[in-house]
């Protein structure tokens, strides 16, 4: 895929120019795939493909060796590098992919027509050709018919289609549930029956996945189809009901699933904390390991599972009686903005009082000195007062800092001083 741009009218006119330039050498050219689907449907399209007659080697004579890249000339693609703020553009040539035999990559690509290569796309509505010079469409899959219907449709016999690649299952869930479109009934059967085959996919082509569509729109009918697929218990099979899970299993997801569409700012480490509930605190590290996210992620996840079940089931009057040094520590931690939406969208979903949602949210956005003060004194101030090394040092400055927090102590002479009772 082309890089996202950082303006999108000078990637669209890149887009253009990528195509007059090549038609003007003489070779058939189209916009293609996902960017023809996002401008029918209105919508200003995150990147642009180009698919045209041109071998690799011809792409490069009309642009120059200086503002292409050949990293994907073995499939016909060339990446067109834009002007300043235009971003790239990659450039396939119609091409026939050979057999498929990692369930991910074909063996090698025979140039062809583009009424082929279509043939050889995912889904209908990514199978279209658009020429922007004219705004004609060329539809040879019937991508223009399931766009209007609403409808998620492997070209061909689904079957093959997901054989050939076992990622397109997934991403078969996630446009359905971005774009609120159903899944084809032949599609969805071909899904559920060859949903085992996605563990072949590596986990971070799986984790991208997962992350985008939690984090878009329609991300509860995201989890929603994952598990009514099957697909949830291959990739999630430690959060995700089994075959045989009964009626509270299952609500537990579909709870889950609600909470994250309720998210306002949702990503993949927030989702994981919320499906985590009601599992075992360590599930989250397992998840994060098999899927290979990154330790921020993981730990991050860990951390609001952890805060949630701290915190998260106690109402309002209960978390203001508390001493404020027993609540400091998870609303002063760098993901507590995290903690306030997850709490809030579990308060709006029935789990968790609303008013301590609030009440979080109003003590994460308070000044970072009065959140967070700085602490009254060092362990090197300690051991000068004559604190011996090792645990004596963290238990006193631990006591100290509790003291401090709940307003008890507000000096360095004052936390000196406590140090005769120890």
């Amino acid at each position: 895929m082309a890089a996202i741009s950082s303006d999108p009218a000078l990637a669209r006119q890149f887009a253009v120019t990528v195509v007059e330039r090549l038609r003007q050498a003489g070779h058939e050219t189209y916009w293609a795939g996902g960017c023809v689907r996002d401008d029918l449907l209105g919508r200003t399209p995150a990147d642009y493909d180009v698919a045209t007659a041109a071998r690799p080697d011809e792409v490069r004579q009309v642009f120059g060796h200086r503002r292409t890249l050949a990293v994907g000339a073995a499939f016909g693609v060339i990446t067109v590098l834009g002007p300043k703020g235009a971003g790239q553009v990659e450039v396939a040539t119609f091409r026939a992919d050979a057999a498929y035999t990692d369930g991910r990559h074909p063996a090698g690509v025979t140039f062809c027509s583009a009424r082929e290569d279509a043939q050889r796309r995912d889904f209908t509505i990514n199978g279209l050709f658009l020429d922007p010079l004219s705004g004609a469409v060329h539809d040879f899959v019937g991508g223009r018919d399931d766009l209007a219907a609403g409808v998620v449709r492997a070209i061909g016999v689904p079957a093959m289609r997901f054989g050939e690649d076992h990622l397109r299952m997934l991403r078969a869930v996630r446009f359905a549930a971005f774009f609120g479109f159903a899944l084809d009934d032949e599609t969805r059967t071909a899904v559920e029956r060859m949903a085992h085959l996605v563990t072949s996919v590596s986990p971070e082509r799986i984790a991208a996945e997962l992350r985008a569509m939690v984090s878009r729109a329609g991300r509860r009918r995201a989890l929603e189809l994952l598990d009514e697929t099957g697909l949830a218990r291959e990739v999630l099979p430690e959060l995700a009901p089994g075959p045989g899970a009964d009626a509270a299993g299952r609500g537990r997801w579909q709870d889950a699933a609600a909470i994250v569409a309720a998210l306002d700012e949702p990503d993949l480490p927030r989702a994981l904390a919320i499906l985590a509930a009601g599992h075992d605190g360590g599930v989250v590290r397992q998840v994060g390991g098999r899927l290979r996210l990154s330790n921020h992620e993981t730990k991050t996840a860990g951390w609001l599972w952890e805060a949630v079940a701290a915190i998260g089931g106690e109402a309002a009057a209960t978390l203001c009686s508390r001493p404020w040094s027993s609540v400091q520590p998870w609303l002063a931690h760098d993901q507590a903005a995290a903690l306030a939406d997850v709490l809030r969208a579990r308060a709006a979903c029935g789990h968790g009082e609303a008013a301590a949602a609030a009440w979080i949210t109003a003590q994460v956005t308070r000044p970072r000195a009065e959140l967070d003060p700085p602490p009254l004194v060092t362990g090197d101030d300690l051991l000068a007062a004559g604190v011996p090394p090792g645990k004596a040092v963290g238990k006193a400055l631990a006591r100290i800092r509790g003291l401090q927090l709940d307003g008890v102590i507000a000096t360095r002479a004052e936390a000196l001083a406590t140090l005769g009772g120890d």
